[in-house]
This record gives C-alpha cells, sequence and structure tokens, in this order.
C-alpha cells in the first residue's frame, strides 16, 4: 500500500479501530490484516488533529512501540517519512517526528526489563503497541501506564496482535476471553478481529499470500488464517487438543468431563512442584490397567486475601499450609480418601535449608509423603508428547478432566525455549507442566509406531471408560 496518501480509504475493520473510543483497543488475531498500515494512519491523523473532533491534539505526545529497534525501522520509519514528508520533523537521534502544533510520534522498543523501566518515569497521551504478544505481560502493564497526562486529549493505548508469543494469554484474557479483575472495567476494553480476507488491497494484489496461509499445517493455519487464539507458532505442546469447538483432524479433545469414580485398581499419584516465589502445583494422577494417564484434579497458585485459590495473584502460601491443604483434600474426596496415592516431586524439595529441615520433611510432618522424581527435562518433555499423541482409534494415552482450569489455561501457553528448542522456555508458567512430567517419568511408555490416518468420529466415549462398578 502506498503510505504518500492520507486519503486512502481504510477497509471496514480498519475504520472501526480508527474510530474507535475506547481506552484500550485490540487490533487484529490473524496475519495481512493491514495492522501496521492503520497504526501509522491513526497516528499521524491524531498528531495532526484530523478527523477527531473530540481531540486537541497542541503539543501531545504519541508514542509507537515495537519489541525490538529493528522490527521498528523495518515497519514503520521509512513509511511514516513518506507520510509526514512536509508536515513533520524527524530527528534520527531521538527517533522522534515533531510535527508544526508542537505535537509528536516517537519511535520505542522494549526488549528486555530495563527496557521496561524506561516508561516508568515517562508520559505520553497515545500509545499504539505493535505485536503486543511478543512482549511480557509485565512490560505491557508498565508501558500502558504511562499512557496519561493533564491535558484535555483522551488517553488511550491501541494494541495490534497475533496469537502466541510471552502476552499471549494477557491479550487473550482482556480482549478476547473478556475476563476482568477487580481494578479493571470491561467497558474500557474492546477487540476488533481483522483477517487476511479484510485486507482487499492485499488479497488482490497478493493473492499467493493467501495461498500460502491456506496450504500452512491445521494448527498453524487456524491461527495465521483464521485469527484462532488456541494455537499458535512457537508452541511448545501443540498436540494439546483442549478446545471442544476446535477439534481438528477428527481427534478427540485431551479435555473430558469430570470422573465420578475412579475405579478402584487404577493406580493414583500426586505431582508437585513448588516454587518458594512463584506459583506451586499440585494434581492428582490416575493410571489405568492400559496405562492411560488422567488429570482428575489439582491445587495452584497462591492464595487472595479472600482466600480463593488463584495463580499468579496474592500472597504466597507457606509450604505448612500447602501440605496441610493437600492432606485434607486427601481425607475427604471420595476419589482419594482411604487411597495408596504415590507422590512424586522435584529432587529439590528433599535438600536441607538453613534450619535443617528440607520442603519434603515438612511435607511428612503433615502427613503427605513424596518420593524424589526422574527430573531429567528433554526426556520428560518426550514423554508429556508421547502421551498426547493418539493411536489409530484417535484415542492418546493422557487426558485432563474440565475441572482442571489451570493445566489447560498454561499447558497451551508453554513455548520453545530460545536458545535450546527442545526444552520448554523457563519464563513462562511452567509448574504445573513439571509436576506432570514427574509423574509422566515415573510412568514411561513407548511412542506409536504408526502414523495413524483419523476418520471424524465424534459422538461417543471412545473409550467407554467409566462403564461398570469400581
Amino acid at each position: 500500500m502506498n503510505d504518500r496518501r492520507m486519503d486512502l480509504y481504510p477497509n471496514r475493520k480498519q475504520y472501526l479501530f480508527l474510530q474507535s473510543r475506547t481506552r484500550h483497543t485490540a487490533y487484529g488475531g490473524a496475519r495481512g490484516g493491514g495492522k501496521s498500515w492503520v497504526i501509522r494512519v491513526k497516528a499521524v491523523m491524531d498528531a495532526g488533529d484530523h478527523g477527531r473532533p473530540d481531540a486537541f491534539s497542541e503539543g501531545i505526545k504519541i508514542c509507537i512501540i515495537r519489541r525490538t529497534l529493528t522490527d521498528l525501522i523495518k515497519n514503520h520509519l521509512a513509511p511514516l517519512k513518506n507520510m509526514t514528508n512536509g508536515i513533520a520533523i524527524y530527528n534520527q537521534n531521538e527517533k522522534k517526528f515533531t510535527f508544526k502544533n508542537g505535537a509528536t510520534i516517537q519511535l520505542m522498543y522494549c526488549d528486555n526489563d530495563n527496557d521496561a523501566d524506561h516508561f516508568q518515569g515517562i508520559e505520553f497521551d497515545e500509545i499504539f503497541i505493535e505485536e503486543a504478544t511478543q512482549l511480557k505481560p509485565e512490560w505491557l502493564t508498565i508501558i500502558a501506564t504511562s499512557c496519561r497526562g493533564v491535558n484535555n486529549f483522551p488517553h488511550r493505548v491501541y494494541y495490534t496482535c497475533n496469537p502466541g508469543g510471552p502476552g499471549h494469554e494477557h491479550i487473550k484474557r482482556l480482549f478476547v476471553d473478556r475476563i476482568y479483575k477487580e481494578n479493571e472495567n470491561p467497558e474500557d476494553y474492546s477487540f476488533i478481529q481483522a483477517m487476511v480476507t479484510d485486507n482487499k488491497i492485499l488479497m488482490e494484489r497478493s493473492p499467493e499470500y493467501v495461498t500460502f496461509l491456506q496450504n500452512l499445517p491445521p494448527k498453524l493455519r487456524d491461527a495465521w488464517l483464521y485469527g484462532s487464539w488456541q494455537i499458535w507458532s512457537g508452541q511448545y505442546f501443540s498436540d494439546f487438543v483442549f478446545d471442544p469447538d476446535h477439534l481438528t483432524d477428527g481427534l478427540w479433545t485431551h479435555v473430558i468431563d469430570p470422573i465420578e469414580r475412579i475405579p478402584k485398581h487404577w493406580t493414583l499419584y500426586r505431582g508437585f512442584d513448588w516454587g518458594s516465589y512463584r506459583p506451586f502445583s499440585v494434581g492428582w494422577y490416575a493410571v489405568d490397567e492400559e496405562g492411560i494417564m488422567y488429570r482428575f484434579k489439582e491445587l495452584y497458585g497462591v492464595q487472595k486475601s479472600g482466600g480463593e485459590s488463584l495463580a499468579n495473584e496474592g500472597v504466597q502460601w507457606p509450604s505448612e499450609k500447602v501440605f496441610r491443604k493437600i492432606y485434607e483434600i486427601e481425607q475427604t474426596d471420595p476419589n482419594l480418601k482411604g487411597r495408596e496415592i504415590i507422590g512424586i516431586a522435584d529432587k529439590a524439595i528433599f535438600q536441607k535449608e538453613s534450619t535443617g529441615i528440607s520442603i519434603a520433611d515438612t511435607a511428612a510432618e503433615c502427613g503427605v509423603y513424596f518420593q524424589p522424581s526422574d527430573s531429567s527435562r528433554l526426556a520428560g518433555w518426550e514423554q508429556c508428547r508421547i502421551r498426547l499423541q493418539f493411536d489409530k482409534r484417535g484415542v492418546p494415552r493422557f487426558y485432563v478432566t474440565s475441572n482442571c482450569k489451570e493445566f489447560i489455561r498454561t499447558i497451551p501457553l508453554l513455548q520453545h525455549d530460545k536458545h535450546d528448542g527442545e526444552d520448554i522456555d523457563t519464563e513462562g508458567e511452567d509448574h504445573i507442566a513439571d509436576e506432570w512430567r514427574y509423574v509422566c517419568m515415573r510412568n514411561l511408555i513407548k511412542a506409536q509406531i504408526e502414523t495413524p490416518q483419523y476418520e471424524p468420529a465424534y459422538g461417543a466415549d471412545p473409550l467407554n471408560m467409566f462403564g461398570g462398578s469400581a
């Protein structure tokens, strides 16, 4: 597209973005939706006081942000110079465009914690964060708080995004799932889903790009072409089929209904991973006579002031409280009470602390016992992957019940490590994955020999797994 002309008509989705009046607006969801173009157009329009009767732009400060300086220059610098030729002056050292009315457009990047800290002491009236899912949630929060000031210009933050990346869940929660915390107002957030089919100019000039997207592997195609937030490039456990509305290739979803009665002859396990300053995770598993594993119950995270257990919020439970809660659950839950439970935990909890007592000792004092796990990371992740594989019937060797919401939430978010593609990025929320890995390493299985050819087979229980008596 030719950015020299400001009279190019936006498509319908771009027009909605230009007209949005919410405090936070996200745009995108798929590749090729014209995100970069609409950011530049809106920034230049607002800086020049074009097209917004509610705005007074004299002296306002606008910021366009990407994760790296290279991407920022590659995607925005030359087009912005073309668009602002004759109406703004560019300062190379400051990476800033200054308009005749004193308004500015600043180009900035955020690639690490130090970059994010720079935003704490500055103010902008309007912020555009491109590819927002590539930034960490805490960075996005810091940047958003710098959108403030005492003038009459409406302070707003605009995000463009595709599924995937460190900020995936943060953006998905706010704009797709619309799940809000107490201090977040739902009316402040709007999401405009834009796909390549909305970008008529791209469709006309580069039809081969659409063909490229259509020919991608099914799960990557769902993310890039259809904007699915359930799967994306870089996802570590991409074989985890967790959304019943997005069953692909005729496979059964790994998520099943809660199990009312676990047969007595199944073996029970308790996986545990401890985080001193990050969420702890407890998962209860059952393994049937065929070696199929079921995660049927969990306890995860930290405690809010009101007593609700929730990840990443509030104050960390002390270890004794965690183990007393585990003991209480195992004495009251019908599927656990009176049963032998094999506890598996990271070797680290058996190390003596300065008091001479280990975390495992504290657990034992509360009546909760563990054995040290085989903590091999790559072998463990391979066991997790193998369990997710489907056989010729479309049946995997691992299921998770729908009440294990934190497993279903966190496992799809895990990314490949940037330096070791075979490992998981430990900056992600990986405590649940770790305790799952410990239990899988206690129950080693072999990979499926044949690659199955699937036919859709919905409607019946593939295993008839819970019929009969316990």
